[in-house]
C-alpha cells in the first residue's frame, strides 16, 4: 500500500480550498509518526499513545446543537437536550473553519458507521491532528480495500477543528466550543473541544435518526454473545453503568462496547472499536480492558504517565475522572471482528443508582421495561460531562438522551416491537450504591453484579424463586449462584430502614416527575409499571 490512499470524492465537496497537505486514510504506524512528529502526544511504555484533551475532558452537551433547517425541523424532538441553531449561524461557522483551514495540513479518514452493509453509512472524518485522525481510525469500520477507498464518497462528514472557537456573541453558542449537526447539509462541524467523544458521539446522533425510519432500533448499549451468535446479550446505561466492563467477559464474544442498531436480521456494532473509561482499572477486575492499555494503537486520554518511565498510572484522576482509552476492537481478544450477531435472548438495563435503593438484579416484565426505558434513570457520573464532580441522580431517556434526536417514543415503541417479536428476557441491574446512598453506602461489589449478569444470560435464573419488590413491582431472585443473599433485596442492606424508605420515597417522587412529559404516549399498562409511593 502507498503511503496514502485518496478518495477520488475531494476535499473540495465540503469547502476546503488552499490547503497545505492532505494526509488521506493514514494506517495507525504513519499516525503515531505525525502525531509525534507534531508533539500531540508521547508515548508510553507498552505502546499507546498519551494525549492530553485540555480543558475539555468529557462532553459538552451544552455546547451541541442540531442545525433547524424544513427538512427535519418536524422531527427533531426540541428542547433542552436537541437545541437548535439557525443555518446562518451554521454556514457562518463553516466559513470560518474553511477560512482557518487554509494553508494548514489536514488529515483524513474515509469509513463506515455500522458493521452490517445492509444498514452501514459511509462517512469521511476530516480533522486538524494526527491523533484525532487515529481515533477516527480506531472508532469506526475500516476500509481495507484500496480500491473502495478510492470510490469512497461519504454520505455524512465529521470537520473538527479543535484549535478554533466560535465568538459566542456573534455565532449564538454557549461558549467556544461548538458541535453542530446539519442533517440537511450532512455534516458536522466541531470547534473549541479535543475531547475526541464529541466525534462518535456526533455520529452516533446521526446513526440514531436515520436508522429508525428504516425500522431499525438504534441503541446506546452494548452486546456480546455466549456460544453461538444467537445467543446476544444487550447493555444499556449511560457511561460509567459498567456497559464496556460487563461486557467484556472471557465467557461470551463481545460484538461492540457502546452503539448498536437491531434489525430483523439481528444485531450489529456502529463502530470498528471501543472507547472505554479506564480510570482505576484493574487487571483482575477488568483484564481485557486493561490489557488494551499496554498495546501499541491504543489512545491514552488524560491518563497520568511518568515522565521518566513513560509508565501510565491508571489510578491517578489528577486531570479527570473520565480518562478514556481509543482502541480498535482487535485488541480485545474474545471480540468478534465482524461486529454482527443473531437475535438478542437477554436485554439488560444498566443504572448507576447514586439513591441505593434499587436491587442490585431484578426481572421486568416488558411494561416495567418500556417505563424505565423511558425513564433512563441513572447517576451520572465524576468527569463523564463537564461539571460534574461526583454522581448525581439523572433521567435521561431510552439511557441516552443526547444522542437521540427523534421522540423517545419512535424508539419505546421499536424496542417493544422488537423485544416481543423475539420473547426477549428483560433485566434491571443497579451497578451503583448499596447499603445506603452515595456517600453513606458503598458501590456494588463488580465480582457479584458479574456473577448475577452471567446467572440471568445462562438461564440459571430463569425458575428460581423471586420476591415482589413492594415500590418499583420488581421481581427480585430470592438466590443467585455466588452471590450473599442478604445483598439481593436492597432494604435489608440499609442499618436504617425508615432511612431507606424515606430514600426511596424521594427517587419515586423524581420518577413520576420526570415521566409525567410522556403520560400522553403512555398505555394504560406502561403506567401502572410505575413505581409506588407507599
Amino acid at each position: 500500500m502507498s503511503e496514502y490512499i485518496r478518495s477520488h470524492y475531494g476535499l473540495e465537496h465540503h469547502g476546503f480550498e488552499n490547503l497545505e497537505r492532505e494526509y488521506w486514510n493514514l494506517t495507525i504506524p504513519a499516525l503515531y509518526e505525525q502525531a509525534l512528529r507534531h508533539r500531540e502526544g508521547v508515548l508510553a511504555q507498552g505502546g499507546p499513545l498519551v494525549v492530553r484533551t485540555g480543558d475539555h475532558t468529557g462532553r459538552s452537551p451544552n455546547d451541541k446543537f442540531i442545525v433547524r433547517e424544513e427538512t427535519t425541523a418536524d422531527e427533531i424532538w426540541w428542547g433542552t437536550v436537541n437545541r437548535d441553531c439557525s443555518e446562518e449561524t451554521f454556514e457562518a461557522l463553516h466559513r470560518r473553519m474553511m477560512n482557518y483551514f487554509q494553508n494548514k495540513d489536514v488529515f483524513v479518514q474515509d469509513c463506515y458507521a455500522g458493521a452490517d452493509p445492509n444498514y452501514r453509512l459511509p462517512i469521511r472524518v476530516v480533522t486538524e491532528t494526527a491523533w484525532h485522525s487515529m481515533f477516527a481510525h480506531n472508532m469506526f469500520v475500516r476500509i481495507t480495500d484500496p480500491q473502495e477507498l478510492r470510490n469512497h464518497v461519504p454520505e455524512f462528514v465529521v470537520i473538527q477543528a479543535p484549535n478554533l472557537t466560535a465568538i459566542p456573541e456573534v455565532h449564538c453558542t454557549s461558549s467556544g466550543a461548538f458541535i453542530l449537526v446539519n442533517f440537511k447539509r450532512k455534516m458536522v462541524l466541531i470547534g473549541g473541544t479535543r475531547y475526541a467523544g464529541e466525534i462518535k458521539k456526533s455520529i452516533f446522533t446521526v446513526m440514531n435518526y436515520l436508522l429508525p425510519k428504516r425500522g431499525v432500533m438504534a441503541m446506546h448499549c452494548s452486546a456480546n454473545y455466549g456460544a453461538d451468535k444467537d445467543d446476544v446479550a444487550l447493555f444499556f446505561g449511560l457511561s460509567g453503568t459498567g456497559k464496556t466492563t460487563l461486557s467484556n467477559d472471557s465467557s461470551r464474544t463481545l460484538i461492540g462496547d457502546d452503539e448498536h442498531g437491531w434489525s430483523d436480521d439481528g444485531v450489529f456494532n456502529f463502530e470498528g472499536g471501543c472507547y472505554a473509561k479506564v480510570i482505576r482499572l484493574s487487571p483482575e477486575g477488568e483484564p481485557e480492558i486493561y490489557q488494551t492499555t499496554r498495546r501499541f494503537g491504543t489512545i491514552l486520554e488524560n491518563v497520568k504517565i511518568d515522565a521518566l518511565t513513560r509508565e501510565v498510572d491508571l489510578d491517578d484522576a489528577t486531570f479527570t475522572e473520565n480518562t478514556r482509552g481509543s482502541y480498535p476492537i482487535t485488541h480485545v481478544p474474545n471480540a468478534d471482528p465482524s461486529g454482527v450477531g443473531g437475535q438478542p435472548r437477554n436485554v439488560i438495563f444498566l443504572t448507576a443508582d447514586a439513591f441505593g435503593v434499587l436491587p442490585p438484579i431484578s426481572r421486568l416484565t416488558p411494561a416495567q421495561a418500556q417505563y424505565h426505558f423511558m425513564a433512563g434513570y441513572t447517576a451520572k457520573v465524576a468527569g463523564t460531562e463537564r461539571g460534574v464532580t461526583e454522581p448525581k441522580a439523572t433521567f435521561s431517556t431510552c439511557f441516552g438522551a443526547p444522542f437521540m434526536p427523534l421522540h423517545p417514543t419512535v424508539y419505546a415503541r421499536l424496542l417493544a416491537e422488537k423485544v416481543e417479536r423475539n420473547n426477549v428476557r428483560l433485566w434491571l441491574v443497579n451497578t451503583g450504591w448499596t447499603g445506603g446512598p452515595y456517600g453513606v453506602g458503598q458501590r456494588m461489589n463488580l465480582a457479584y453484579t458479574r456473577a448475577m449478569v452471567r446467572a440471568a444470560l445462562s438461564g440459571a435464573l430463569d425458575d428460581v424463586e423471586t420476591v415482589t419488590d413492594p415500590i418499583f413491582g420488581f421481581a427480585i431472585p430470592k438466590a443467585v449462584p455466588d452471590v450473599p443473599a442478604e445483598v439481593l433485596i436492597p432494604r435489608n442492606t440499609w442499618p436504617d430502614k425508615e432511612a431507606y424508605d424515606r430514600k426511596a420515597r424521594e427517587l419515586v417522587e423524581l420518577f413520576h416527575a420526570y415521566m409525567e412529559q410522556f403520560e400522553d404516549q403512555m398505555s394504560d399498562e406502561v403506567k401502572a409499571a410505575a413505581p409506588k409511593l407507599i
